[in-house]
């Protein structure tokens, strides 16, 4: 495992990798943020452990940086903070940051939160195979490109700012994050047991065969029901069931399948019914074109308290520049983000 110590005191630095090494890891350091952002992008390391004031980018502007670049492996991140008050680490949090150490640190403690991060990271091999039976549910639509590494990206931009805000605080914390990123690509799970006739039909469907596809929600949680059966204590399989089975509810109480009405409505799949809206406005399909970002953000912005949660909407709104990079990133044509 190797470690990234980025500090702009010579002093810490150096207290800091001796600890780390003498319990047998490999420690790189930077001096600023900007360095350090480098030596991130560059894969050199995937265990980050930055101090709050940096400088070039601070702390959180660099977790803010580093969760932006759509990496190929989860970076874990640690900030380092002076006093850890509430307010520093919800900042911390919506900035998604994974954890945190308070100066001056204490070695065992130290050791153990890194060792905590090692565990985190050896669960993707894990979230690969979710990631994996996800796209296995998607390669049957062969319209939706990248349409799971998208929502993925827009879920997470659309939690981590909710995790600053009053209301989410005690809901929205950096392992909601982390859940909420890996299991919605499991959202539409459920399709994999919509016949080819109405799943791939080339034109809009009409009422009997959207009956049929609105299934795919109930057929999503039934299957992650029997998971969750099996492993009762499981905090991603239920993410993952509610995300499956509420993505299609609306605030209003008009949406499918339970015409569940605002709170009673997950917040996860609150979170996504924005952001896979989002992505359905702004991709092409073979009955409509692609949609700029302006004309979704007017469509999402007129469903406010309707449609969406207008909390959800309100972080959207907030999230703007991460949605057009996102989405810029994986289609790999800025022209859509006009």
């Amino acid at each position: 495992m190797r470690i990234l110590v980025a500090d702009d005191s010579d002093i810490f630095r150096a207290l800091m990798q001796s600890t780390l090494s003498a319990a047998g890891y490999d420690v790189i350091t930077a001096a600023d943020g900007g360095a350090a952002l480098e030596l991130v992008c560059a894969g050199e390391a995937r265990l980050v452990i930055s101090d709050w004031e940096m400088p070039d980018l601070s702390g959180p502007e660099l977790c803010r940086r580093v969760r932006a670049a759509n990496l190929p492996h989860y970076t874990y991140f640690m900030l380092v903070t002076s006093h850890g008050s509430p307010d520093e680490r919800v900042a911390g949090l919506a900035a998604g940051a994974d954890d945190f150490v308070t100066k001056p640190f204490h070695p065992a403690e130290l050791i153990e939160r890194v060792k905590a991060g090692e565990r985190l990271l050896s669960l993707e091999t894990r979230d690969i195979a979710i990631f994996a039976m996800a796209k296995l549910a998607e390669s049957r639509d062969p319209e939706t490109g990248a349409h799971l590494e998208r929502v993925q990206g827009y879920t997470r931009a659309l939690a981590q700012h909710l995790a600053g805000m009053d209301k989410f605080t005690e809901i929205v914390d950096a392992e909601y994050i982390r859940l909420m990123y890996l299991t919605s690509p499991l959202h539409d799970i459920g399709k994999v047991g919509i016949p080819d006739s109405v799943l791939l039909k080339p034109d809009r469907l009409n009422d009997a065969e959207f009956a049929i596809m609105k299934t795919h929600t109930t057929i999503g949680a039934e299957t992650l029901d029997a998971a969750l059966r099996k492993f009762p204590n499981t905090r991603f399989l239920q993410m993952a069931r509610d995300i499956a089975a509420s993505h299609h509810e609306r605030w209003d109480g008009s949406g499918y399948p339970e015409g569940l009405r605002g709170d009673t409505i997950p917040l996860c799949g609150r979170i996504m019914a924005v952001a896979d809206v989002y992505d359905a406005l702004t991709s092409k399909r073979v009955y409509k074109a692609a949609f700029s970002h302006e004309i979704a953000k007017a469509m999402i912005l007129k469903d406010s308290g309707s449609h969406f949660d207008p909390d959800i909407v309100q972080a959207f709104i907030h999230c703007e520049p991460q949605f057009i990079a996102i989405r810029t990133h994986y289609t790999g044509s800025p022209a859509l983000a006009a």
